[in-house]
């Protein structure tokens, strides 16, 4: 358990830092691929959500 609450804490503080990486990576992906205007919203969150997990559980296992 302590080990998922040291992951999020590490994530929470991730969101704040990988927002920026996260909107030029869905600007790309919408330039290459026909993306829908009305994904650009969910695609953003859940990019910079994926970002932040991934970095919190390298900090915390890596």
């Amino acid at each position: 358990m302590q080990d998922i609450v040291l992951t999020l804490v590490f994530s929470i503080v991730m969101l704040v830092f990988v927002a920026f990486p996260s909107m030029k990576i869905i600007e790309w992906a919408e330039d290459k691929f026909n993306v829908p205007a009305k994904w650009h919203n969910p695609l953003l969150i859940f990019t910079t959500i994926l970002l932040a997990l991934m970095i919190g559980l390298f900090l915390r296992y890596a």
